[in-house]
């Protein structure tokens, strides 16, 4: 793993983005992400099309920069624990130096206050609302020894970025058309909360035996019944304002149809995994996570919006 420290920052950087933020899968999750936020905020505004196109684009810029913010950040703030439990990762085994990664940030950053102040400028305090949310993030809130021993209230207290992110992505309608939110966006919020819970617990799902010291997981710390039941408590919770999201959008049968549907698959691996856990069934565990997540909002908000256009 250490041969290829050596290669050409460009390589680096490519292999670093494949291990920890794939660009490419990440940039369709998050692109769809931000446009089923806009379209649930207009369909629930009663607004017909969808915003001007370059706004989105620079939304979408920032909404996917923002997610990469957090993931540097992540190395900053974990980089202790990395070092000392994790040497496999590109940071510790020295692939990327975290020099390296400041100075991404720092780029990352002038970008989007490059694209909010030259070209979104109303949209800026929904934006340095995100970046103070971050920063607290990175430093834990100042009480980081207590929320490590806390790791339900650590996922809880951490997972507010994901609504946040989501309020500033349909400020690209309201916010910038001039016009009201829809009281319907707190239902899609909530479903955003919730599912970046889902998501997280589901990834840290493991059997006994793929155990790591130091390392946080959620059937370490519940055990691999109470985990995967967690995670369905999460799962019902989101299908919960899923449902509610789908009333107040005046969604038809058919959504609340499909919605349920995926929701009784989605929750079929961790009741096998409770029965006998595997390693295989702890991986589908996180497939069903990315798998509800991404059909959860392309129903809320993608497909509802295609289907207007199109019509």
């Amino acid at each position: 793993m250490k041969a290829n420290n050596t290669d050409s920052l460009f390589k680096r950087l490519l292999t670093y983005q494949k291990e920890r933020f794939p660009l490419i899968l990440n940039g369709i999750v998050i692109a769809v992400f931000t446009f089923s936020a806009i379209s649930y905020s207009r369909i629930c505004s009663g607004k017909t099309g969808f915003i001007d196109s370059k706004d989105y684009i620079f939304g979408f810029l920032i909404t996917l920069s923002l997610f990469l913010m957090v993931r540097i950040l992540d190395e900053f703030k974990d980089q202790e624990d990395d070092a000392k439990y994790r040497k496999y990762l590109p940071v510790p085994r020295g692939l990327i130096k975290l020099k390296t990664l400041k100075s991404i940030g720092f780029i990352v950053v002038a970008i989007q206050l490059g694209i909010v102040f030259f070209f979104q400028l109303d949209m800026w305090y929904l934006y340095l609302i995100v970046v103070a949310y971050l920063a607290l993030m990175t430093v834990e809130f100042f009480v980081s020894n207590w929320l490590k021993k806390n790791q339900m209230v650590y996922i809880l207290s951490h997972m507010f970025i994901m609504p946040l992110i989501d309020i500033y992505a349909s400020g690209l309608d309201w916010l910038l058309e001039g016009t009201t939110p829809s009281f319907g966006l707190t239902w899609f919020f909530l479903v955003s909360y919730f599912n970046g819970i889902v998501l997280e617990f589901g990834r840290k799902m493991k059997i006994p035996e793929h155990e790591e010291e130091g390392v946080v997981s959620y059937t370490k710390l519940y055990g691999t019944t109470k985990a995967p039941l967690y995670w369905i408590l999460f799962l019902t919770v989101t299908y919960g304002f899923t449902l509610a999201a789908s009333f107040y959008a005046n969604f038809s049968t058919y959504a609340y149809l499909t919605f349920t549907i995926v929701f009784l698959i989605s929750i079929i691996p961790a009741i096998f995994f409770i029965k006998k856990p595997t390693k295989q069934k702890a991986k589908l565990i996180e497939i069903a996570s990315a798998f509800w997540t991404f059909l959860m909002y392309l129903g809320l908000g993608a497909i509802p919006m295609l289907n207007n256009l199109l019509s």
